[in-house]
């Protein structure tokens, strides 16, 4: 992974924390210095846990899992969206819908009215069959899914961990998380607690400059991830298909001795034999 360095952090405002009223004392670590009544993060922190991060979730990815994308925030909503489509992960960014995680069931069974609805309006026959008012109902019954639960319309199975931008605003998506035993990889800033998560990255989660580099930083180790696995099953894939032919010419060299004829007898054989006769 392409290292990040100081001065990206420094020229991205990662470094600027909320006002020293506002702090969480379990940010103590984290924090450089006071300036003008703003705590300042120390880099040198953020580099090395953005570093294990990186590290971890790309371990993750490598096994085959899935890592959801959570920020709810209005400056988060757009990068973070666009880099979960982009390496096809699940994102939530309308809304945290409480349960989303420990009442997975009922919310696959949203997602399956979801996508009955956009059958049933995709299909000409069902639309002039029914009521304009019917119509426009369901219409936008499939919006306000899609708005809350687009974001995870692929999801079979539980995500093997979060990545969370703002760990207090996201509180209960940390919770849920905690609860089942997924593992929490967020941006903490100065007013947050990161005892809560099990990565926690310390930057300012609150400027867009900020937001965007740690996503794509995340991103892009959730990327090589994918392209370890690839290159994995496709390894695998060549072992097998060498096993499968070893094991071929193994059993056509098998047959082929024993299909071999007897040995013919020798001429100076046969001589005596017609002698004897």
């Amino acid at each position: 992974m392409a290292q990040i360095e100081y001065k990206d952090l420094l020229d991205a405002g990662v470094h600027f924390g909320h006002l020293t009223r506002k702090w969480d004392p379990r940010m103590a670590p984290y924090i450089f210095m006071e300036k003008n009544g703003i705590h300042i993060i120390d880099l040198n922190k953020t580099v090395a846990a953005l570093e294990e991060a990186s590290n971890a979730i790309k371990g993750i990815v490598r096994s085959g899992r899935k890592v959801m994308f959570v920020a709810t925030k209005k400056q988060a909503q757009e990068i973070v969206s666009e880099e979960a489509r982009r390496l096809k992960m699940p994102y939530v960014t309308d809304r945290w819908q409480g349960g989303m995680l420990t009442n997975f069931a009922t919310i696959r069974k949203s997602l399956k009215k979801m996508q009955t609805l956009d059958k049933m309006l995709k299909d000409e026959e069902t639309i002039k069959s029914i009521a304009k008012r019917e119509r426009l109902t369901r219409t936008r019954d499939k919006e306000k899914l899609e708005r809350v639960l687009g974001g995870i319309a692929d999801l079979t199975r539980l995500p093997a961990a979060l990545f969370v931008v703002d760990v207090k605003r996201e509180h209960i998506a940390v919770a849920e998380a905690h609860r089942l035993g997924i593992p929490v990889f967020a941006m903490c800033d100065t007013n947050s607690n990161p005892e809560a998560v099990d990565f926690a990255i310390p930057a300012n989660d609150d400027a867009y400059k900020s937001i965007s580099l740690i996503t794509l930083a995340i991103g892009k180790a959730i990327e090589e991830g994918l392209m370890e696995r690839k290159q994995d099953k496709d390894d695998q894939r060549v072992q097998e298909e060498e096993e499968a032919k070893r094991a071929e010419d193994l059993a056509q060299a098998k047959a082929e001795g024993e299909s071999q004829p007897e040995a013919t007898s020798s001429p100076a054989a046969v001589a005596e034999d017609e002698q004897e006769a």
